[in-house]
């Protein structure tokens, strides 16, 4: 995420500017509350291995927000549950996330890509 862009809203009494971290957290909660979704796993691929990232401190690593002229462009990388529909869960996700952030932001999300990284089989949270 780039720290020194935002989303700029000009309104008649001033400018309303929404960090990326904001976009990221609100897209974070919106996911992991899609059916089929067990969590946020990091961006980063280390020996093919993808890490579960849960609770609202990793939430952010998982997501990646771009900010280009104006638009706004949102990466999830997701592990979903084993037996669901990975294209029904990357569909759901993509809509809530995208609901999410233009009501509660009041942002236009331009592009939601859902990247599924990883399956966890059974209760033990096994990959």
């Amino acid at each position: 995420m780039e720290r020194n862009l935002s989303v700029k809203s000009q309104k008649t009494l001033g400018r309303i500017d929404v960090a990326p971290e904001a976009i990221a957290m609100v897209a974070g909660i919106a996911a992991l509350e899609c059916f089929g979704v067990v969590g946020m796993s990091s961006r980063s691929f280390q020996d093919g291995i993808a890490e579960l990232l849960t609770g609202k401190e990793n939430l952010t690593k998982g997501i990646e927000v771009r900010i280009e002229d104006n638009r706004v462009i949102v990466d999830l990388y997701v592990i979903v549950e084993y037996g669901t529909r990975i294209n029904e869960v990357a569909h759901n996700v993509i809509e809530n996330v995208k609901y999410a952030i233009e009501n509660q932001l009041g942002v236009v999300a331009t592009k939601i890509n859902v990247i599924v990284t990883g399956v966890r089989t059974g209760s033990n949270g096994n990959l």
